[in-house]
């Protein structure tokens, strides 16, 4: 355990725009963050806006540890922003602002050097609400190892899904990671039959992955091999809110 992996988080990194406060997130960049303080190395791969919330990202991210290396600069379109409201159990709405930086991620020599030096890499379906965005995910996952870990987060935002991304990205993944309330939306896409959490997760593996992990809240979590599967009842804690903790999960699960 000597080595430090290196783990990307590949697609949105934004300002999650609270009625008091703004918070630097998007679950890619939240990935790489807790992936560092696990003791890997966490990298965030994205794009910000040549603009003041630009400037903020880069400089918070330096303070959170985070390289900023291998974040592109984009004179055309601003930071990506999110409205957030959460209500009183700490659950958040979100209202995500479209033709921003992030939509534009773009192949370059520096990301085809971090994906053939990967470990791992978290990417999900928000990223490639854009075409523009989603071949360059693709061109990414393609350029990695054999042995790197490809995580899929799904994250079923607002109308920026399709069962086509939803598929393919399956398709390319080691890992598919959802929460409980995504998994019976998907297999409504799929127009597959709902027969509970664990036969619908497995029919998943079905596009190709190797494991499914369903999250579940309060109520911990599940993961479904070809062969087996693993449920954990959750800890106890008073939530503040709960934005950034499925991204949480997800690097703790590729760490472990």
């Amino acid at each position: 355990m000597s080595k430090r992996n290196i783990i990307v988080g590949l697609g949105e990194l934004l300002w999650d725009l609270f009625p008091s406060r703004k918070q630097l997130g998007g679950a890619p960049a939240n990935f790489a963050y807790i992936t560092s303080l696990l003791g890997d190395e966490g990298i965030p791969a994205s794009r910000l806006g040549g603009d003041s919330l630009g400037a903020d990202a880069t400089r918070r991210l330096v303070e959170l540890g985070l390289s900023t290396e291998f974040i592109q600069k984009d004179a055309d379109h601003p930071t990506g922003t999110v409205k957030v409201a959460v209500d009183r159990a700490g659950q958040p709405r979100f209202e995500i602002f479209e033709s921003v930086a992030w939509d534009f991620l773009e192949w370059t020599p520096q990301w085809q050097k971090l994906a053939q030096q990967a470990d791992a890499v978290c990417f999900g379906s928000l990223a490639q609400r854009s075409e523009h965005s989603r071949a360059t995910i693709g061109r990414f996952l393609l350029a990695l190892r054999k042995s790197a870990v490809r995580v899929f987060d799904v994250n079923l935002r607002q109308n920026f899904y399709s069962a086509e991304v939803l598929s393919e990205s399956m398709k390319l993944a080691t890992i598919v990671k959802l929460n409980h309330e995504e998994l019976p939306k998907i297999m409504s896409l799929f127009e597959l039959e709902i027969r509970g959490e664990e036969a619908s997760a497995r029919q998943l593996l079905l596009h190709g992955a190797k494991l499914v992990c369903v999250t579940r809240g309060g109520n911990g979590s599940l993961l479904v091999s070809a062969g087996e599967s693993s449920e954990h009842p959750g800890f106890r804690v008073k939530v503040a809110d709960t934005v950034g903790a499925g991204d949480a999960f997800t690097a703790a699960l590729v760490h472990g």
